[in-house]
């Protein structure tokens, strides 16, 4: 993959009468994982809206970002309780992009969602309705979806929260494996494990940047 290097330059966004990012200038890496981080309310949220394209920028432009494909993958508990789609269903729905909602899979899309299959060890869930799956496997579902999109940008809020260890850890290899791939991987997180194992961190307060570097102790 040939993913260029993402560039937010002065990118500000009003929710209504509020200032959810203010004149955002940042660097987000290519084969690399960014961990965004910050307080409640200090616009991470709004950051990944804005790079998934499901908010416009008040002002201010995302430098690098089209065409590139780009893939959300939202928290577990964003979703509609009563979606009636099973674990097999959602993963395969990271290919629809390629084939179209009608098309059907080839053999190397199928190759692709069993290999995201077994990355997030769902194997033995294939055939459960998402909606009856704990927290933690839905989570896993989720990212599988994500990660079969194979895009060049892969945004993920809060990967890790309320998951067990297993699956934290799983899905924080996931995360590496993508970056490994090419792509940019920006997860917004509180997780400490998740930011000890990023590339590059970058911190938001009140709407603003409030530091971003590499992570001198990110390692996988």
């Amino acid at each position: 993959m040939d993913s260029p290097t993402v560039l937010l330059e002065r990118l500000t966004v009003r929710r209504g009468a509020t200032l959810a990012l203010d004149g955002v200038d940042a660097v987000l890496p290519a084969a690399a994982v960014t961990a965004l981080v910050g307080p409640n309310g200090s616009g991470k949220s709004t950051l990944l809206d804005v790079l998934a394209g499901a908010l416009p920028a008040t002002s201010g432009q995302v430098v690098g970002l089209r065409p590139l494909t780009v893939a959300y993958v939202p928290q577990h508990s964003a979703l509609t309780p009563d979606l009636p789609i099973t674990v097999a269903e959602t993963v395969a729905m990271g290919r629809w992009r390629e084939r179209g909602l009608l098309g059907r899979l080839r053999a190397e899309d199928r190759a692709v969602v069993d290999r995201c299959v077994e990355l997030m060890d769902l194997r033995d869930l294939l055939a459960a309705p998402l909606t009856r799956l704990s927290g933690g496997q839905r989570q896993r579902a989720l990212v599988a979806q994500g990660l079969a999109v194979r895009a060049d940008v892969l945004l993920v809020d809060e990967p890790t929260a309320g998951v067990d260890d297993a699956t934290r850890l799983a899905l924080l290899d996931a995360l590496a494996t993508e970056a490994a791939r090419g792509a940019v991987v920006v997860h917004a997180t509180h997780d400490e494990l998740a930011v000890s194992r990023a590339d590059h961190l970058l911190a938001l307060r009140a709407g603003r940047v409030h530091g971003q570097r590499d992570a001198p102790t990110a390692g996988r």
